[in-house]
């Protein structure tokens, strides 16, 4: 019989590498961009945005690290329960945070559709030019963050990135 680990199974494998310590340049260019990339936004929205993207790419590690991030900085159970179903639970989020989370949801799942004509003239009613700039390069950050700590077997609840 063989054993087989699923691609969710990482409790059963070990971490495959210090990414921080094998490409330190690369690592603190990262830092750099998510820095970068959260300039001038709510904080509360930036959380909203790394905790949806990682409930859909599946990663444990940054899901912990900013729900952790997100109530430290005084967000609510209730809407941090909400966010991985978002669409059904709108009365909890903001027009704007709609907005940011389904732009959030079409850059994740890029590959799926793209970004739909209605998800993008619904964020760009919500953010001006710059601050739409912004929340595109955070969801990218966090969609690379989210793929490092996969690839990596980056283990939820322990070092923080």
């Amino acid at each position: 019989m063989t054993t087989h680990t699923s691609m969710y199974d990482t409790q059963a494998a070990p971490v495959r590498l210090e990414f921080a310590k094998s490409a330190p340049k690369a690592f603190r260019s990262l830092i750099a961009f998510d820095a970068a990339a959260r300039e001038g936004l709510d904080p509360a929205l930036v959380e909203l945005i790394q905790i949806r993207s990682s409930h859909l790419n599946h990663c444990a590690y940054c899901l912990h690290m900013h729900t952790n991030d997100a109530r430290k900085a005084g967000e609510s159970e209730d809407r941090l329960h909400m966010v991985a179903v978002w669409r059904e639970a709108r009365h909890f989020f903001s027009e704007r945070e709609q907005a940011a989370l389904a732009l959030t949801d079409a850059l994740t799942l890029v590959a799926d559709a793209g970004v739909p004509d209605d998800v993008w003239a619904r964020a760009a009613a919500q953010f001006e030019d710059g601050e739409l700039a912004q929340v595109i390069a955070l969801i990218c950050t966090i969609n690379t963050w989210n793929r490092v700590a996969l690839a990596t077997r980056k283990v939820a609840g322990t070092d923080e990135r």
